[in-house]
């Protein structure tokens, strides 16, 4: 005989089990798709962003149907749920603002999911600036929804959340990290992570690698950039890697005019790296220097280490090696995309390497053991400032490109001809896949005085136009581009990152609102789905034995599926 008792207990087991899975450290050091999880970022640590799930090939792709749809909606009223007819749970509040100063967000961002979402255990967990929301994968109804008062400051995104165990961990605009029960929503503490009157913002995703959860901010004016990392119970610092110098005896205070300078140089971290376990190695990209667009005397030489790739000891905090890809930045081209780790043949060798595309139109490979440069090679055919690439693979500048005062006609425009949206390989092709856009702007100098400027002061840009947005497809072992796909019209669209699959599959959204899925190799499209303005990169997850594809636009998630 069944007692109520017994079906209560039943329940109760079958809800902890759905919603209050703790994510095993395991999980996260296995490549994406041999477990149902994506528990990270990038869906590993080797930013690949390929699956090894194979249930939708090429094949059965068209046969690719919509299984769920939900909305969320931010800030301190009710819960959401699925289909966004509201009726959710309470809404849980935090913070340490008085009111809900930018809730609505700011350039567009804080009402989109611009996040990597997390699948664990059968939830999925995902943010916008201020917001976070644990979501049902198998039918989109909301779980519990956080949010945090702010202070204010720029809300332009969230990259996501980061989770250790059964708990989670955000950033929020006005620099704090709020750690959350995963299972409840339930605040257990937050820590002040910058300076909100410095005018640090936080939009990073944390990395959670070992006992240690990774943090970087951004900037936009004269202050250094660093990475943090920290305890995950108590949210104390364990050890800061500032990305410029700020002593006098740090390396590369000779490639500044004076200290001052350096200490004032940003080189910002606010996009998350990659991880090698191997070497300990966590391998991420450094911002541009400051101020951004002028040339005073404290800011001669090439800026170490902005524009960089740099690699730290996540036991140690300290720097093993760094590359700098573009020696004294004038343009604001951060070199913060993500970076991708690849072991592969290069050049006759067995290399393990690492490759960035940059937002300064170029292709990069390095050995990630090392840092040793191994081919540097221009993707956009439109790049035009560079005037030479030096012995060491960098990119030099031509002067003539910067601002001045008649105008300097560049490419890329200050966006990049690639930016944060993230990349994604495919071992099946050995294929480097970039969100490409080839834009001109007319770069105008307007502060002439010696001392400069500060931050994204001094200049004034005017922008000419695109020719052309495209998902472009780079071989890596000779820098050349495979193919690319244009996408219509002459727009600026950079879509938002892709995914690829062991099922020989490339995902991405495209400029006219349609998440699209392409033949890896050729770049044919095989299908697509318009669900409107696709607001972050395509992801994948394996649940009750289906392949689920999982895209955002705006404040809606669509889950695909075959049935």
């Amino acid at each position: 005989m069944t007692t109520i008792k017994t079906l209560l207990l039943s329940t109760s087991l079958l809800v902890g089990q759905a919603f209050g899975q703790a994510l095993d450290p395991a999980t996260l050091l296995k490549p994406l798709g041999t477990t149902d999880a994506w528990p990270t970022y990038s869906g590993d640590y080797s930013g690949k962003r390929y699956s090894a799930l194979k249930q939708i090939n090429q094949a059965n792709v068209k046969n690719l149907t919509l299984a769920w749809t939900s909305r969320v909606t931010p800030g301190a009223g009710g819960g959401g749920g699925r289909g966004g007819f509201g009726g959710g749970p309470p809404t849980i509040i935090g913070g340490e603002g008085a009111a809900d100063a930018n809730a609505g967000g700011g350039f567009g961002g804080g009402t989109s999911i611009r996040a990597s979402i997390l699948q664990v255990g059968g939830v999925l967990y995902l943010s916008m600036p201020d917001n976070a929301w644990a979501v049902d994968a198998h039918d989109g109804h909301e779980i519990w929804h956080y949010y945090w008062k702010t202070k204010g400051g720029t809300h332009i995104g969230n990259r996501g959340l980061g989770m250790y165990g059964n708990w989670l961990y955000m950033e929020t605009p006005d620099d704090y990290l709020v750690c959350l029960d995963a299972a409840t929503g339930k605040e257990r503490w937050h820590k002040e992570i910058a300076n909100f009157n410095q005018q640090y913002f936080s939009t990073m995703s944390p990395i959670v690698i070992g006992n240690h959860i990774l943090t970087g901010t951004g900037n936009d004016l004269d202050e250094p950039g660093y990475i943090q990392s920290r305890d995950p119970e108590t949210g104390d610092i364990q050890w800061t890697v500032y990305t410029v110098p700020m002593k006098k005896g740090d390396p590369g205070l000779e490639t500044w005019g004076s200290l001052d300078g350096a200490k004032h140089g940003a080189g910002n971290v606010w996009i998350p790296g990659v991880y090698d376990p191997d070497t300990h190695l966590y391998i991420v990209g450094t911002g541009n220097p400051s101020p951004a667009y002028t040339n005073p005397p404290s800011r001669d030489g090439d800026n170490l280490f902005t524009c960089s790739i740099i690699a730290v000891n996540v036991d140690t905090g300290k720097m093993a090696w760094y590359y700098q890809l573009n020696p004294h930045d004038t343009h604001d081209w951060d070199s913060t995309e993500t970076p991708i780790l690849v072991d592969g043949e290069f050049k006759g060798k067995q290399r393990k390497m690492v490759m960035h595309a940059d937002r300064n139109g170029y292709f990069y490979v390095l050995d990630r053991l090392t840092g040793e440069h191994l081919l540097t090679s221009k993707f956009s055919e439109a790049a035009n400032w560079a005037k030479e690439i030096n012995a060491k693979g960098q990119t030099i500048r031509d002067v003539a490109k910067d601002s001045t005062v008649p105008g300097s006609l560049v490419s890329p425009n200050n966006g990049g001809a690639t930016n944060w949206p993230p990349p994604a390989y495919s071992p099946d092709t050995g294929l480097f896949y970039v969100p490409q856009n080839d834009a001109y702007a007319m770069y105008y100098l307007t502060e002439t005085d010696p001392r400069g400027a500060m931050g994204l002061g001094g200049k004034d840009e005017t922008g000419l136009g695109s020719l052309g947005s495209y998902l472009t497809a780079i071989d890596y072992k000779t820098g050349k581009v495979a193919w690319r796909h244009r996408y219509p019209g002459t727009g600026g669209n950079l879509g938002n990152g892709m995914l690829t699959t062991a099922g020989r599959l490339l995902f991405a959204g495209d400029a006219g609102g349609n998440i699209v899925a392409y033949d890896a190799a050729s770049g044919k499209i095989l299908w697509h789905s318009h669900i409107g303005n696709v607001s972050n990169a395509p992801e994948t997850y394996s649940l009750d034995g289906h392949q689920y594809l999982l895209v955002a636009a705006g404040d809606q998630m669509f889950a695909f599926a075959l049935y």
